[in-house]
């Protein structure tokens, strides 16, 4: 189960990732991927979507209440815009016309890690496909990537994997016009908050000419470019990599891949270090340690009988990191590293972090996984998150707020409630837990 923001469907061209929100709520962005692998036949297909929020916002009567408001709703953003930068005059020449695309709403109420095992997530994102044209793509830019690398200390191969994951190496950017993807979210939806300053900030790269309005098509979240941007983060990280005047996220490899070495770098990347290492666990092992707030040494974590697959070798004793359980008990385990957490600040999304290193390590030439994922676990739909939530509040669980997003308070309290009841306390929110939460009626 995922605990994961914004990774949409991977059903079409225009489903493209894009860079996200805060870490506890999801945030619209969609990722193009290759077809899922097929799955073996003893293994549950993933629930479906329920498509029926639970959002006040997102009803139908909200919805239709926002859409005839949406021409007012614009306009009140210009104070804000022009407290940015952005003229009356541009303004209202980009905002002139502009419809919202409603079609946007359904696609911010299925999102994928919601709909998909961690296993089945990573195992589609790092195809082999995926990774062959990694390779070519590192060696046809091999001059940009080396440069990268020396200027911002990041692992090119990293930069190379978001570039894989986030638009299949540039193929598949997304045709959705940003201003008005990001004009839709900003006035309709449960979103809007959010996706007013990334409406404003589109306005601005449009209005001092950073890139051309008919360039600026993305992701129906507002991502754009070879590794897709919000228009707030290509603001904050977007370099001029090529040095001719513009950084151009949309055209030029240099400027892509430089920004993205970038954002990396900011968000805490250090140099030298792995983003993470695959373990193996003892029996016995106490579970309650699997938490990214209990890291712990290499020394402390060998010590508790951590160890790498196939006698490889541990790290640097004194690096530190903490455990991670993606698909629970039964699946493979990982040491993760501060590098880990600047991936996740670039999408705060386990599974995607995940994807990235792992995908990276490959193009590198590294082999998959040792362990295997756990064949007989489902996602839990939107709706059954939002009862497990429910049904965990009730008997005074702290699980944040009840919206079928599992965040850190969740897993907490499902962690709590499986040491209460006699289950492996792993923290993941699976048909079982859900269960047994149904089994005395509460």
């Amino acid at each position: 189960m995922l605990v994961c923001l914004g990774l949409a469907g991977c059903a079409s061209p225009d489903d493209v990732t894009g860079s996200l929100a805060g870490p506890s709520t999801v945030a619209a962005s969609a990722r193009t991927a290759a077809p899922a692998p097929s799955r073996p036949a003893s293994r549950p297909a993933p629930a479906a979507a329920s498509g029926t929020s639970t959002h006040p916002a997102m009803t139908d009567a909200a919805l239709a209440r926002d859409e005839r408001n949406f021409s007012a709703c614009i306009a009140e953003m210009e104070p804000k815009a022009r407290a940015k930068g952005v003229s009356a005059a541009a303004f209202r020449r980009y905002t002139a016309g502009l419809t919202p695309d409603m079609s946007i709403m359904k696609k911010l109420e299925t999102q994928p890690e919601f709909t998909r095992t961690a296993g089945d997530y990573v195992e589609m994102l790092v195809s082999e496909t995926r990774i062959r044209k990694g390779r070519e793509a590192m060696a046809e830019h091999a001059a940009v990537f080396e440069a990268v690398g020396k200027t911002y200390g990041v692992d090119p191969y990293v930069v190379a994997a978001i570039w894989g994951i986030e638009t299949n190496y540039g193929g598949a950017r997304g045709s959705y016009p940003v201003l008005r993807a990001t004009g839709t979210l900003a006035c309709v939806g449960r979103r809007k908050a959010y996706f007013r300053d990334e409406f404003v900030a589109a306005l601005g790269i449009v209005a001092r000419g950073d890139i051309p309005e008919t360039h600026l098509k993305g992701s129906w979240a507002g991502a754009f470019g070879l590794t897709q941007f919000m228009p707030t983060a290509f603001q904050r990280d977007a370099v001029d990599f090529d040095s001719d005047g513009h950084a151009n996220v949309v055209d030029s490899v240099a400027d892509a891949m430089g920004s993205t070495a970038n954002k990396l770098k900011r968000g805490g990347w250090r140099p030298g270090m792995s983003w993470g290492y695959e373990v193996v666990l003892p029996r016995g092992f106490d579970y309650l340690l699997a938490d990214k707030h209990k890291a712990k040494t290499m020394r402390d974590w060998w010590a508790l009988g951590v160890r790498r697959p196939e006698g490889r070798a541990m790290p640097r004793a004194s690096e530190t990191a903490y455990l991670l359980l993606p698909a629970g008990a039964n699946g493979p385990a990982f040491l993760m590293t501060d590098n880990f957490k600047a991936i996740l600040r670039y999408n705060p999304a386990d599974a995607y972090a995940l994807a990235i290193g792992h995908l990276a390590d490959r193009i590198r030439g590294g082999d998959p996984f040792v362990q295997p994922w756990p064949d007989d676990v489902r996602a839990l739909s939107r709706t059954e998150r939002t009862e497990l939530q429910r049904r965990l509040a009730s008997r005074g669980y702290d699980v944040g707020p009840v919206d079928g997003v599992l965040g850190q308070s969740t897993r907490s309290a499902v962690r709590d409630y499986q040491v209460r009841v006699g289950l492996l306390p792993d923290g993941m929110a699976t048909g079982t837990v859900l269960d047994s939460l149904r089994s005395d009626g509460t």
